[in-house]
């Protein structure tokens, strides 16, 4: 299946590596644009960018994705599928339904719980016990959208954001491989929050 793959973060980047990993097309990557850092306010690359360009995958970097000419620039990629995650920008239906297969979210909680910014930390200020992935099909709302698949992990005591979010961003990576050998087989089957 040809792929475009959208985020920025770590978390982004652990997914991207399993996608390409686990032998996926990936046509291009779609990451915020390079941020002035430090005191020589150099622009360094998001962790996509760099996980993209180590794979020599195409990298597009709009400042603003809901432009016509951003629309027309993954409408020429010809993705069957967009798959996003902690991308940074709001996408409008129209792109949401560009690709065949529609658009899918790696969201770093159990939803319906959660929803929108910082759910890792939620669920640990929250005392959960559990937390997970859920790769939802997205919609024009904030996570609204059918939950397709789901991957739970623990929280234990001596879980804090950074240990949980790199578990989380591994447990991401393997959930959206198995969900697309899923959606591949037609066995995905999508259920409302």
């Amino acid at each position: 299946m040809k792929i475009v793959f959208m985020g920025t973060p770590d978390f982004a980047a652990g997914a991207l590596e399993a996608l390409v990993g686990a032998g996926h097309e990936i046509a291009a990557v779609v990451t915020q644009p390079d941020k002035a850092k430090g005191r020589s306010r150099e622009p360094v690359p998001s962790p996509v960018k760099v996980c993209a360009v180590k794979y020599h995958i195409p990298v597009l970097q709009p400042k603003r994705i809901k432009t016509p000419e951003a629309v027309e620039e993954l409408r020429s990629v010809g993705a069957e599928i967009f798959i996003v995650a902690a991308y940074g920008q709001i996408l409008s239906q129209e792109i949401l339904d560009l690709p065949p297969f529609g658009s899918l979210n790696i969201h770093a909680s159990l939803l319906p719980k959660y929803r929108g910014a910082s759910p890792i930390q939620h669920a640990i200020i929250d005392g959960e016990e559990k937390t997970g992935i859920t790769i939802m099909q997205m919609d024009a709302g904030i996570d609204t959208g059918d939950m397709l698949y789901q991957k739970e992990t623990g929280i234990g005591p001596e879980d804090d954001f950074e240990s949980l979010h790199d578990r989380l961003t591994l447990l991401g990576g393997e959930a959206i491989v198995e969900a697309l050998t899923l959606l591949e087989q037609g066995d995905l089957k999508p259920q409302k929050q």
